[in-house]
This record gives C-alpha cells, sequence and structure tokens, in this order.
C-alpha cells in the first residue's frame, strides 16, 4: 500500500496534502457512485503522487445487477474530479479493479 502525500507551493507558503488524506479523498469519491464500495482501503488502494500528477489503482465491491463497465467509469470520473478540485492534482490513470459482488 502506498499513500504518496502532496505539496502545494504559493506565495505564502507551502500547503502539504498528506497521503492518507488524500486516500481518504479518493475512497469517498468512489463511495458517492451508488452500488461501489472500497474493498479493502488499507490493502487494496494506492495513490502515487508524481510532480502534481495521480495515478490510483483501487480495489471495489459492488451491488450485484449494477452495470459494472458503468460503474467502473462513474467511479473514474467522481475520484478524477474529487482530486483535481480538491487536491489541484491532474490525474494519469485511475485503475478500478472490480472484485467482489455484493448482495
Amino acid at each position: 500500500m502506498k499513500h504518496d502525500g502532496h505539496t502545494i507551493l504559493g506565495p505564502g507558503g507551502t500547503i502539504r496534502i498528506e497521503g492518507d488524506a488524500l486516500a481518504a479523498l479518493v475512497v469517498a469519491a468512489a463511495e458517492h457512485v451508488e452500488g461501489a464500495r472500497v474493498r479493502r482501503p488499507r490493502r487494496g488502494l494506492v495513490v502515487a503522487i508524481a510532480d502534481g500528477r495521480a495515478r490510483v489503482e483501487l480495489e471495489l465491491a459492488v451491488r450485484y445487477g449494477a452495470s459494472l463497465p458503468d460503474l467502473g467509469a462513474a467511479v473514474q470520473h467522481e475520484v478524477s474530479d474529487a482530486l483535481r478540485i480538491s487536491a489541484g492534482l491532474e490525474v494519469d490513470s485511475i485503475d478500478v479493479s472490480i472484485e467482489e459482488l455484493e448482495q
């Protein structure tokens, strides 16, 4: 498990967003999609940051009956928006792995 932090340099100083805060942001955004749950946030989630760009890998459990491609795409969209808007990051990739179906 790897959660890199992100530092924003500004005229008044720096702002540091720790890796665990970025991971929590990713989980909240992913679970905002109805029927999606981040399966193992402590082991199945990677948030890697390099030069202000993010790469995310996450494992999901999804509700049975959901359209898996549509749900995966919705999670990618929500996570990308959250990282861009809330943390000022550009997103290179969000790799979603659907590992489990829930009733």
